[in-house]
């Protein structure tokens, strides 16, 4: 199964997919950890995710790039990888990232993913409605992550958008 789960910044959709993966997944659950902890702002966010995923049974990696190269030892009840949005930021603009492959780069390591377990939450970003002018590799980047959202949602079971901390669903698969 795979559940897409979008939102603004601070909108709780990091909590949601924690849950819903909570509710798909019984027992090994993994949490797929994008982020580079690049400054102060960056590391107390990480800390937050952390101190939320306490309790629930997570074993964390890291993996910042190149999630098609990811050797996992086991199978998973359930993957959740946060997020994607920094995930296509490090495959364009880190000096080792994929650059003009990060699309199918990234595809590639979702479908790996797949493989590697029962349920799959991907957790994303609403980027697109502040409509403000960008630099080219910027509008290049909200222009690969919409690409990606749309092609994760057309493959997902369930699709969902975190407004104000409340779930809506965009595409219904029976995961609520």
């Amino acid at each position: 199964m795979l559940i897409l789960v979008t939102g603004g910044s601070a909108s709780g959709k990091s909590a949601h997919a924690e849950r819903l993966l909570c509710e798909h997944a019984a027992d090994s659950r993994l949490y797929l950890a994008t982020m580079q902890p690049f400054g102060a702002a960056a590391q107390k966010r990480i800390a937050r995710h952390r101190a939320l995923r306490q309790g629930k049974g997570f074993q964390t990696v890291e993996r910042p790039l190149n999630l098609a190269g990811l050797e996992l030892s086991r199978r998973y009840d359930g993957i959740l990888l946060e997020d994607l949005g920094n995930l296509l930021a490090n495959e364009l603009f880190a000096p080792e990232g994929a650059k003009d492959a990060a699309f199918g780069s990234i595809l590639a390591g979702i479908g790996r993913l797949q493989d590697c377990c029962e349920t799959l939450v991907i957790v994303t970003n609403e980027i697109f409605s502040d409509g403000l002018p960008y630099p080219a590799e910027t509008v290049r980047y909200i222009e690969l992550l919409g690409q990606l959202n749309a092609a994760l949602c057309a493959r997902a079971d369930a699709a969902y958008e975190s407004v104000c901390g409340i779930l809506l669903p965009v595409k219904e698969g029976g995961t609520r």
